[in-house]
């Protein structure tokens, strides 16, 4: 069709110029021009549609269907008057989870944010603002709070000791920030509270943070506003000269230390008693959740074979401790625990969320393998261990970045090691600030992580007007460029902004854009893209062994040892 359009143009032209009287020396050379040019739009008809393809955005799901640790949520920076967090530089934190479901909706209560969130799905966490009665000896918001909902109510205390007092509050409609107080000073001083209420009707307390007391449990009387009664029962110790995962310090090298025990919890399964414990330490990568099993909320427990059942040492972002083992509304395990970032302090935290479960021995189990990479949600009942992982394997690893500036000690290279306690961060935050990391090779990309981090904040406490703003462009030869994501109409604060495109997008070049920052400096510390690529499969590890640190044995005998 294209051909015969040419030629009866052609034919057209030719006749006009020769009834005008041009000579066939005038119309050769109009001809030849005539021919090139359309010979010019017939070959570039593709790459123009090409071209005009590519410059379209990647639609992606607004709510994914996958997620990937840690969560993307609307972290509050530490606040003002911790005293902990004594220095200039502002950074988010937030770290110690309870999940609870209430009516088949689940409330995320964590350490000073103001209030807390509420999900439906698990894809969307809704906040909401509550300020509850601050802890008078570190002027924490709420520190590592307890919370358990049974029936139409939601009960919840922060962390706190005597002589300040606290309330315990209750809630039946939690999702607009209804709450009585139901005691107004809790008789039992509790640190890292937690509560455990059985199908008998009693209910139970624990508690417990140190590296030199156990941690407790009380029974309270439900019937008389949860009024403590009976004795206070030690349920747990550490023991770091038989468990190895206990013992303080990176890879639990810090033997000159005790280790910490801390956040307990409690979950019920066929007729046993899960008693779950966090150690050695949050500001270890190697901040862990146990179990104890038992025949009563209160004890005796047994240690569980299969420990720590919630570990994650390595990765973008480790540590699964202090946490909280709940089920969803299609009856799914899952386990949030703390996770470390430690870039500004020790105490720099973030949340994860992990497929957990029992498996046929009654064992308690926390999938933390691929626990920073994408998984996928889940629509109904399912089992875990059949694999959440979507395979989508990381592509920016370690590859060539580059950017429109940098500051001293914070380069390119230092967004795609797979650390999230280093970061690049340009010198300013002005619209137009880049990172972009050529990938080797084509690559088919299925999903983005953006994780930002707080270089030059100066914002304290919740904040609700904030937001992100960017675009990611694409490039298959590192020279033209087209829009893969625009995020620039973007009005929400995402701190971990994770997108998963609808459809895998093929290219080699990316670059993300800055159009606004929530605060601070354009930092990143970590662009990872994650998709497939043709290449040979990895060669299976050979002559793998593991062997016990016996020098740590030693030394915490006492004696020497190699």
């Amino acid at each position: 069709m294209t051909n015969h359009r040419v030629h009866k143009d052609l034919h057209k032209v030719h006749k006009e110029l020769l009834f005008k009287g041009f000579s066939f020396a005038h119309i050769v050379p109009s001809l030849f021009t005539l021919w090139l040019n359309l010979f010019k739009c017939i070959l570039l008809i593709p790459v123009v549609s090409m071209l005009s393809c590519s410059d379209q955005p990647a639609e992606y799901y607004e709510v994914p269907n996958t997620y990937c640790n840690p969560i993307n949520l609307d972290y509050a920076y530490v606040p003002s008057t911790h005293t902990y967090y004594a220095q200039n530089e502002s950074h988010r934190s937030t770290a110690d989870p309870a999940v609870v479901n209430l009516r088949d909706t689940l409330y995320l209560f964590s350490t000073n944010q103001n209030g807390y969130w509420w999900s439906a799905d698990m894809r969307t966490w809704n906040f909401v603002r509550q300020d509850f009665q601050k802890n008078g000896r570190a002027g924490d918001n709420v520190c590592a709070p307890g919370a358990w909902a049974w029936g139409d109510s939601l009960l919840f205390i922060p962390s706190f000791v005597a002589p300040d007092p606290m309330p315990l509050y209750l809630s039946t409609d939690p999702k607009n920030a209804k709450w009585t107080i139901l005691r107004d000073s809790f008789e039992v001083g509790t640190w890292d509270p937690s509560f455990f209420k059985d199908d008998d009707g009693k209910a139970y307390v624990y508690w417990g943070s140190s590296n030199f007391y156990p941690l407790y449990g009380m029974e309270l009387d439900a019937k008389s506003g949860y009024k403590p009664i009976g004795e206070r029962k030690e349920l747990s110790r550490l023991h770091p000269d038989e468990h190895g995962w206990e013992r303080f310090g990176e890879d639990h090298k810090d033997t000159t230390i005790a280790p910490y025990t801390e956040g307990p919890w409690m979950t019920k399964h066929n007729g046993k008693y899960y008693y779950q414990y966090a150690a050695p330490g949050t500001e270890w990568n190697i901040y862990a959740d146990g179990v104890l099993v038992g025949d009563h909320p209160l004890g005796p427990f047994e240690y569980q074979s299969y420990n720590p059942f919630s570990y994650k040492p390595g990765g973008f972002i480790t540590g699964a401790g202090h946490g909280s083992t709940f089920q969803d509304k299609h009856g799914n395990y899952w386990h949030a625990g703390t996770m470390l970032n430690w870039i500004k302090y020790k105490f720099e935290r973030r949340l994860g969320i992990f497929p957990s479960g029992f498996d046929d021995d009654g064992q308690l189990y926390c999938i933390t393998a691929f626990g920073d990479y994408p998984n996928y949600h889940a629509s109904g009942q399912r089992d875990h261990r059949e694999s959440t992982f979507t395979g989508w394997m990381l592509q920016s690893y370690k590859k060539k970045v580059w950017a429109s500036s940098s500051l001293p000690g914070k380069t390119p290279e230092l967004a795609v090691n797979e650390n999230i306690r280093t970061y690049w961060s340009a010198e300013t935050a002005l619209k137009g600030e880049f990172l972009a990391v050529d990938l080797g090779g084509e690559v088919d990309i299925y999903a983005i992580q953006v994780n930002y981090a707080d270089e030059g904040a100066t914002l304290r406490d919740k904040q609700d007007s904030i937001y992100h703003q960017y675009i990611i462009w694409h490039s298959h030869d590192g020279d033209s460029w087209g829009m893969l994501i625009d995020k620039s109409k973007n009005r929400k604060d995402v701190p971990h902004d994770y997108i998963e495109l609808k459809k895998h997008f093929t290219t080699r070049y990316l670059k993300l854009e800055n159009v606004h920052m929530a605060d601070g400096k354009f930092a990143i510390a970590g662009f990872r893209v994650f998709g497939k690529r043709e290449g040979a499969v990895p060669e299976p590890v050979e002559n793998f062994s593991v062997r016990r640190h016996a020098w740590c044995m030693s030394q915490q005998n006492g004696t020497s040892g190699g």
